[in-house]
């Protein structure tokens, strides 16, 4: 169970930092409406372009958290709750703009394997 734990810990942080490091500017299937960078998106969303900066901020420290929790495990339990509350809201926002299901899998994606980390 700890070898899928850190497998699952890994496979959420990689997945945020390449979303937020990678992709930021970028189109993927998965941005909320017809938007084509990050940007756009929380603006599909009505969400301000300072609150992108925060979420963003908080997803890439949670995820680095993640990673370091492989090796100092308290970290872990805050880091996956923390992670799979905003992965919620995420979902919430492709509810909100009325996105096909196939947008938000990466969130409930996220939202099970964190949940699935912090609750073992």
């Amino acid at each position: 169970m700890e070898t899928i734990k850190v497998v699952l810990q890994l496979a959420c942080a990689f997945g945020i930092l390449n979303v937020w490091l990678i992709r930021f500017g970028r189109p993927t299937p998965y941005r909320g409406g017809s938007s084509r960078n990050m940007r756009e998106e929380f603006d599909t969303y009505g969400l301000s372009p300072s609150l992108m900066y925060i979420v963003g901020g908080l997803k890439i420290v949670l995820a680095l958290t993640l990673i370091t929790g492989i090796w100092i495990t308290p970290l872990i339990r805050p880091a996956a709750f923390g992670l799979a509350a905003l992965m919620i809201f995420a979902f919430l926002m492709h509810l909100k703009v009325r996105d096909p299901v196939q947008k938000s899998l990466p969130a409930i994606s996220v939202i099970l394997m964190s949940s699935i980390v912090a609750l073992s």
